[in-house]
């Protein structure tokens, strides 16, 4: 089934009432898309393409990145998001192979 958008107005959200706007250094604010607010590409760690520091505690800082809030960037970040999902997948994968119990730890 095929999806047949009017607009791409889902591509981009920016939330500039919000208390934390911008939750980054941004110079071209009418720009900064809010729609990836907490990003969800951190769990990629290194692999994200963001801009980050690892703190000494071994901690991701992401406060100097801005690669989700970019407009144009919304392609890449679902691209992205594909990644994840491979490497979720084949993580799941694996373990029911090895006999993980989703329930282990409760």
């Amino acid at each position: 089934m095929k999806c047949h958008l009017k607009g791409e107005n889902f591509r981009f959200f920016s939330h500039t009432d919000c208390e934390f706007f911008p939750c980054h250094q941004f110079e071209d604010t009418e720009n900064f898309n809010c729609l990836f607010c907490y990003c969800p590409l951190y769990a990629l760690g290194k692999e994200c393409g963001g801009n980050f520091k690892i703190t000494a505690s071994g901690v991701k800082d992401c406060t100097g990145c801005t690669f989700p809030h970019k407009r144009e960037n919304y392609d890449l970040v679902l691209k992205k998001l594909k990644l994840l999902y491979q490497k979720v997948t084949e993580e799941i994968n694996n373990s029911s192979e090895k006999g993980y119990d989703s329930h282990e730890g409760e």
